[in-house]
């Protein structure tokens, strides 16, 4: 491939990257002026959240398998189409639940583009270059994470919340032409989708989400949300029982006969749950509790979400020389150190100065685990399996982040409320020391990451190292 075309793919696809990475945090500042404006409850705003990351997730291996089948070019075009035409709808939004179904298609169309851009940008470079390319492609996935709350703020705060959506419009519609005549295209090996796979995988999924966030308003006996989790943990058994003999599973189960792969997603999951249940408290916390305007509270969280780009890099190059598991397991220690730091110094009148060296700890745990987690799972696939490793590895990190919002808010709902800002703290703190168990469990679970291996060791069965994304 040229390099004018190698150049115009690395563009395309890192635009659209950051742009549907960009949604999965940019509405955290704008929950209170939605909730203004369009109604609702804690419940709702869960959903505006989670519409997003749950289809996002479960969607996402399948993103990877219909670029195989059909066409990466053709299929990037698809979803990046979807993603533009539902932000408007997001942005035109009527109701809370006309948002929530706008954000779920933006999710759909984020999870067929996503893990395109990894398998365009490894068919535009040559196997020397591709370390390099992926790890700009994380890096810029990173930026989306920690300007997603900033932006929204000042996006917020200086038009409405609507232009957080609009602005996706004609960034997409600019991007499709060039997508379609500057990208070449591909074709992987998969040559069938898994769709009972994908329908037990939704099911399943749903199924425990929604009960959970269901519970803080019927209680956790209703037989509604006791329904709902029970059909989904079947859902969950019998899409592994069936992915274990399927033919051309969605997810192969023996990824997870790697100690490497198994473990890594572990933490991964652990991480996002805590850090995206997390941020969607305290970005309103400095609203709702403190007063502040949607761009104050946005750059409020910028030393936390800020710090990924400045130490990711060097953690990279360390896990290189030390191995990943004591980065991942330094990290989930720091977040978990840094979250239970901030319960137990939040108070409605809490200085932001005392909050400002706990965000700085769990912004550098964040960094310690993408770059090593990347690596932790290297010769753990097949080359040719690389498509489907990488939207196996995003979707249970978005799995972890809906159940965060939705574990943590309902721990919120059940100890506190918005009904005043002591309310508010009570629910919040209770919630965070919660965020942190789970953090302090991705700890240990780094521990059984197996250690660096020897230079003879470094590739099994002769394969090539793969990397699988993180961000």
């Amino acid at each position: 491939m040229s390099r004018s075309r190698s150049g115009w793919t690395f563009a395309i696809v890192s635009i659209a990257l950051f742009m549907v990475v960009l949604d999965n945090l940019v509405v955290t500042t704008a929950l209170p002026s939605i909730r203004t404006d369009l109604g609702g409850g804690l419940e709702d705003l869960q959903w505006t959240v989670n519409a997003y990351t749950l289809s996002f997730a479960v969607l996402l291996m399948t993103g990877a398998a219909l670029g195989d089948r059909f066409g990466r070019r053709r299929m990037f075009l698809v979803g990046l189409g979807i993603f533009t035409v539902a932000s408007a709808l997001a942005a035109l939004a009527p109701s809370t639940g006309a948002l929530i179904a706008a954000r779920a298609l933006q999710g759909a169309g984020a999870a067929i583009v996503t893990p395109l851009t990894l398998t365009l940008l490894s068919e535009a470079f040559p196997p020397g270059k591709r370390g390099l390319v992926i790890g700009l492609w994380s890096g810029i996935s990173g930026l989306g994470v920690a300007l997603g709350p900033l932006i929204g703020g000042a996006v917020v705060d200086g038009i409405s919340w609507h232009w957080i959506f609009w602005i996706n419009v004609p960034i997409g519609l600019a991007l499709l032409p060039l997508a379609r005549t500057r990208l070449s295209e591909s074709f992987g090996p998969a040559d069938r989708l898994d769709l009972p796979g994908l329908g037990l995988a939704g099911v399943g999924l749903l199924g425990v989400v929604f009960g959970i966030v269901r519970a803080e308003a019927l209680g956790w006996t209703s037989a509604t949300v006791l329904g709902s989790i029970i059909t989904g943990v079947v859902g969950l058994i019998a899409f592994v029982a069936w992915e274990l003999r399927a033919p051309a599973p969605m997810l192969p189960m023996r990824f997870f006969r790697s100690r490497a792969f198994a473990a890594s997603n572990g933490v991964s999951l652990a991480m996002y749950f805590g850090v995206f249940g997390s941020i969607f408290l305290l970005a309103q916390f400095f609203q709702v509790v403190q007063g502040l305007s949607p761009l104050e509270a946005g750059l409020r969280t910028l030393p936390w979400t800020a710090m990924p780009m400045l130490v990711a890099p060097i953690a990279g190059i360390l896990s290189d020389r030390i191995g990943s598991r004591p980065l991942m397991f330094a990290g989930l220690a720091l977040q978990a150190v840094a979250i239970g730091w901030i319960a137990s110094v939040s108070t409605p009148d809490v200085a932001y100065s005392s909050l400002v060296p706990p965000f700085i700890l769990a912004g550098t745990g964040m960094a310690l685990v993408f770059a090593p987690t990347a690596n932790a799972v290297l010769a753990a696939v097949r080359p040719q399996e690389a498509g489907q490793a990488s939207g196996a590895t995003n979707a249970i990190r978005e799995v972890g982040g809906a159940l965060g919002v939705a574990v943590l808010a309902s721990v919120f709902a059940s100890s506190g409320s918005y009904a005043s800002p002591q309310a508010f703290v009570d629910g919040m703190t209770s919630a965070a020391w919660v965020g942190a168990a789970v953090l302090a469990v991705g700890a240990l679970l780094a521990l059984l990451v197996p250690g660096k291996p020897r230079p003879a060791a470094a590739t099994q069965e002769g394969a090539e190292p793969v990397l699988v994304a993180a961000s």
